[in-house]
């Protein structure tokens, strides 16, 4: 029968800036008697990447422009986040009180950027998260730090939560790919019935963060990095950038 494991690996330490967080995890792997297996693919929480790689931001040593107090006004946000927000972004989507929706500068949709304050330990002054600059190569050098300490080759998936403009609840999504097909056309394939399949595109790495998110949760779960076992796909080196739809094809700009 196929099946798919799901497998928190617990013990990993809070991680902090310069941390060498592929070893962090490999020790972690380790200490819970866990052994990787070629083909497991690794989820890792976007918040131990970002914290690894210092991606912390002070709010009292931001400046607001007038453009992030005239959104702060109309949102009732705190101009200094919204500063933060607006340089993570491509352009604003949406806005209202409470609520602002960015363009972020690596392609997606999500609300403030992924600038995010959660799980996140505070000092004397406010401190925010943000995103990696560039989750796609974390990923890559993550994998190919587990391949040269162990000879196996996993896939390596960065996650994040984000929330859908026509549904309710959060999700998990990839940020960085690596190791496998983050898109899967399955384009030309019969179906049951024979029929050959004209748009079929499976978000392959999102339904791999979505169903990592089960284990890492939202809140003080403390489980940053899950594997996942027993997951076909084809073989292939993907990108997130690869899910990204391009404005030219959003109909709802």
């Amino acid at each position: 029968m196929n099946q798919i494991t799901l497998i928190a690996v617990p013990g990993v330490p809070h991680i902090r800036p310069g941390d060498a967080l592929a070893q962090l995890l490999l020790q972690a792997v380790a200490a819970a008697g866990l052994a990787l297996q070629p083909g497991d693919v690794l989820a890792i929480a976007q918040k131990v990447v970002s914290k690894a790689e210092g991606r912390f931001v002070c709010l009292a040593d931001i400046r607001p422009g007038p453009e992030a107090e005239r959104v702060a006004a109309a949102t009732g946000k705190d101009p200094r986040l919204v500063e933060v927000i607006l340089r993570e972004s491509q352009e604003i989507s949406r806005l209202r009180q409470g609520v602002l929706i960015v363009r972020h500068r690596l392609g997606f949709v999500s609300a403030n950027a992924g600038v995010d304050r959660s799980n996140v330990p505070q000092t004397d002054d406010e401190r925010v998260l943000l995103l990696p600059v560039d989750p796609d190569a974390s990923a890559v050098a993550i994998r190919e730090y587990i391949l040269r300490e162990t000879g196996v080759a996993v896939g390596v998936v960065i996650t994040d939560s984000h929330g859908r403009p026509f549904r309710l609840g959060t999700v998990g999504v990839a940020l960085g790919v690596a190791g496998l097909p983050a898109l899967w056309d399955r384009r030309g394939e019969p179906d049951l019935y024979g029929y050959t399949l004209q748009h079929t595109e499976v978000g392959l790495a999102d339904e791999v963060a979505a169903a990592a998110g089960l284990l890492m949760g939202q809140a003080a779960e403390g489980t940053p990095v899950v594997i996942v076992r027993g997951l076909q796909f084809p073989a292939g080196e993907g990108r997130a950038a690869d899910l990204i739809r391009s404005q030219a094809l959003d109909l709802y700009r």
